[in-house]
């Protein structure tokens, strides 16, 4: 728990307050891009748990929030959504259907939810765009995530429509950066090649990418996430959702994105590729487009940076790192 001091006009609650977007929002308030009349607590699981209606609601009304950013989640990997559809669905909807009540309940002004890219039809064509999130089945290997994420837009219309609520969501593209989770069997692939290349490097070892390498993503640090939070916290009206993302031309393959850690973290030993590891979804290519026409001149964080001050972050605190 983080509270700041003196008369505020908004209290900006943050669940998942400890996660790697939390901790990013933390930072980019603490490092003056906080406003003078906005208090911001950052809430995790040991405050409560969200899947508790009833904990919940005691949450909110503890805190009393006039906004809220809603990042809690139970997330995971490839392998663990393959494992684990069934409680993906379960414990996301319950935790978002509880936010968002608890919300409504006691007068949130806004609510601004975390979605991700891939809850989009499997099958759909490229460039994906805000328009496209109901259009057909999501990809089989993590359904339960997909459509408990889908639901959030869903409740936000109809909290509009019902109640004239202001709750929105973003949906970012393949989030990574310091304090995410660097688990190498149930982590995201970036954090996971990070935490192999640092024991690769530690153990003189070769290091084994799963699958082909082939697959092509957008990364997005989670610095520029965060600013990017604030802004539609701020200032973006619309309950429709929208993406936070890099350009399709800054999209990078599984291999590519392998080689900026090997080369910031200096490792020079042998690079494989088991090749009898699932690939996941080939691509997932999103059009920032709507962002742009809103933020024409937003800079991202170049990939190699980001990726480096990652890297960096990780092997300083890899006592206490995620893992």
């Amino acid at each position: 728990m983080t509270e700041a001091a003196g008369p505020k006009s908004k209290r900006i609650l943050v669940t998942g307050g400890t996660g790697l977007v939390g901790r990013a929002i933390q930072k980019v308030v603490a490092d003056g891009e906080g406003r003078p009349d906005e208090e911001w607590l950052f809430v995790s699981s040991k405050d409560a748990d969200l899947t508790s209606a009833a904990e919940t609601k005691a949450l909110f009304e503890k805190h009393k929030p006039t906004h809220v950013v809603h990042l809690a989640a139970m997330v995971g990997g490839l392998f663990k959504n393959i494992r684990c559809n069934l409680d993906f669905w379960r414990r996301n909807v319950h935790i978002n259907d509880n936010v968002l009540h608890s919300a409504y309940e006691c007068g949130v002004q806004k609510v601004v939810s975390c979605l991700s890219t891939c809850i989009f039809p499997d099958k759909t064509t490229y460039p994906i765009d805000e328009t496209m999130i109901h259009n057909g089945p999501p990809h089989s290997s993590n359904f339960g995530y997909s459509y408990a994420k889908r639901m959030i837009d869903v409740q936000n219309r109809g909290y509009f429509e019902q109640h004239g609520c202001r709750f929105t969501a973003v949906i970012p593209t393949n989030i990574f950066g310091p304090h995410d989770n660097f688990n190498i069997e149930d982590g995201h692939v970036l954090p996971g090649l990070i935490h192999k290349v640092y024991l690769a490097k530690q153990s003189g070892s070769a290091l084994t990418v799963w699958g082909t390498g082939k697959p092509r993503r957008q990364f997005i640090y989670s610095l520029d996430l965060a600013r990017l939070f604030l802004w539609v916290l701020r200032e973006y009206e619309e309950v429709e959702p929208i993406i936070l993302s890099v350009g399709e031309e800054d999209e990078v393959s599984i291999k590519e994105a392998a080689d900026a850690i090997v080369e910031a973290m200096d490792f020079k030993g042998e690079l494989i590729f088991d090749t009898t590891k699932a690939d996941g979804q080939f691509k997932k290519t999103a059009s920032n487009a709507k962002l742009r026409r809103y933020l024409p001149g937003f800079q991202f964080t170049p990939f190699k940076q980001a990726v480096q001050e990652t890297c960096a972050w990780f092997s300083a605190n890899y006592g206490s790192a995620r893992k």
